[in-house]
């Protein structure tokens, strides 16, 4: 009986890592298919299409899918539109968080994003409103001061903030300046 409830252990933990997987991908998708509509499906020459495939070729994305994003944004097959907009605001005692997403429906991304802040303890705010806490490093957004949260609540909400914003399909990147003990994690 006991080697019954590991397997579920295991094939819980599978099915939550194939899920991962899928979004991951999802994702990946989304970034190639920006990178195609923006500069051509030519990775040779197409900078950003170059880096989109290298990142799902390091998160082991399978070839034939990689290529079938690549055809479906080159022939408008999906026919979805994404656009890149960047969510700033606050959350649990004012730690600052910047989402960065591809989206093809504005109003469905904004209103998940408000309700996750909403709901875990901060505000969404302004564009500008956090950006100015951190420096801009090529594609990297460096904080330029740490916050950290004493009261267990904050942390419980900043963690359960982080995990709704990165389980959300529209979310390509997430940056913060919550100083985190590793013994938290």
């Amino acid at each position: 009986m006991a080697g019954h409830s590991k397997w579920n252990n295991i094939k819980r933990r599978k099915g939550a890592t194939d899920e991962k997987r899928g979004k991951l991908f999802t994702k990946i998708g989304r970034e190639i298919s920006v990178a195609v509509k923006q500069g051509g499906a030519d990775p040779e020459t197409n900078s950003k299409l170059r880096d989109a495939i290298a990142n799902a070729k390091a998160n082991n994305m399978p070839n034939d899918t990689i290529a079938r994003s690549i055809q479906k944004a080159a022939g408008g097959g999906d026919g979805a539109n994404y656009e890149k907009i960047v969510y700033e605001g606050y959350g649990p005692s004012g730690v600052a968080v910047i989402v960065e997403t591809l989206t093809d429906n504005r109003n469905r991304t904004a209103g998940d994003m408000r309700h996750y802040f909403d709901k875990f303890g901060g505000n969404l705010g302004q564009v500008g409103c956090v950006s100015f806490m951190f420096t801009r490093e090529e594609d990297e957004y460096v904080p330029i001061a740490m916050v950290k949260l004493s009261k267990e609540e904050d942390v419980k909400n900043m963690e359960k903030l982080l995990d709704h914003l990165e389980d959300n399909d529209d979310v390509q990147d997430i940056y913060h300046n919550w100083d985190f003990d590793e013994e938290e994690e």
